[in-house]
């Protein structure tokens, strides 16, 4: 489990950071990469999240209910956080200005976060709790643009860099607290497995909504892009790859 908090907590730290060496992105190739972790995201919630969380729940509309709690969840996270889940880069001056925290921001983005932690620590028959690869790799993926897209918008409405970096680092530290209280509460049983389906339920309604957010996002007017489908089909390849030998 040290691992996987370190791998969570460095991920998001340092492709928050990278924006000081990346000033003029180009949304372009970012969009492809875009577009290989949100297939990859969407391929994982459908081969391994969905299928372990049915078999899991004796309620099979019971964990549907919560996987519609999750994607309808999102949305209104969404509305706080413009979108930085899915890494949305897209800042107005009259949405933010300069030297202000964006608080709602940090707030849905961090509750995103811990959420995911709680993934990694899943309680299932098919393996020990914190150890599926495919599911870290798919956070790790996904926590790339995500924590970048986040650091752009600090950097962007705040002047004080350091603070910048500060929240980024609260931000990194979401998901390893996600990741350590779900461990814990598991390991001691303080919730009873009904709680924890309907959570896991939850974060793969987050994951669906994200994952098919990104695939409009990247294909605006629904304009085919051959680079994107190729990356994207190259993402679920390598989510069904990993499902399969790691």
């Amino acid at each position: 489990m040290v691992i996987s908090l370190l791998l969570l907590f460095s991920s998001a730290l340092l492709a928050g950071l990278a924006v000081f060496f990346i000033p003029n992105l180009n949304l372009q190739r970012f969009k492809v990469v875009l577009s290989f972790s949100g297939a990859y995201l969407f391929s994982i919630t459908v081969m391994h999240i969905l299928p372990e969380l049915f078999l899991e729940s004796g309620d099979i509309r019971f964990a549907g209910i919560a996987v519609l709690t999750g994607f309808f969840f999102q949305m209104v996270l969404e509305y706080f956080s413009s979108g930085v889940e899915h890494g949305h880069i897209h800042i107005h001056d009259h949405e933010l200005g300069h030297s202000q925290i964006p608080y709602s921001l940090l707030i849905s983005i961090c509750i995103h976060a811990f959420l995911e932690g709680t993934l990694v620590a899943h309680p299932s028959h098919g393996h020990s709790h914190g150890e599926s690869h495919t599911l870290l790799y798919g956070l790790l993926l996904h926590k790339i643009p995500e924590a970048f897209a986040l650091m752009s918008v600090l950097v962007f409405s705040m002047r004080n860099k350091v603070i910048a970096v500060l929240l980024l680092v609260l931000f990194a530290l979401a998901s390893p607290m996600g990741l350590l209280l779900s461990h814990w509460a598991f390991d001691h049983e303080f919730f009873e497995l009904n709680w924890f389906i309907f959570l896991f339920g939850v974060i793969a309604g987050n994951f669906l909504y994200i994952s098919t957010t990104i695939f409009f996002e990247t294909s605006p007017n629904h304009k085919f892009k051959a680079n994107r489908l190729l990356v994207s089909v190259l993402g679920a390849v390598s989510a069904i790859i990993a499902e399969y030998l790691l």
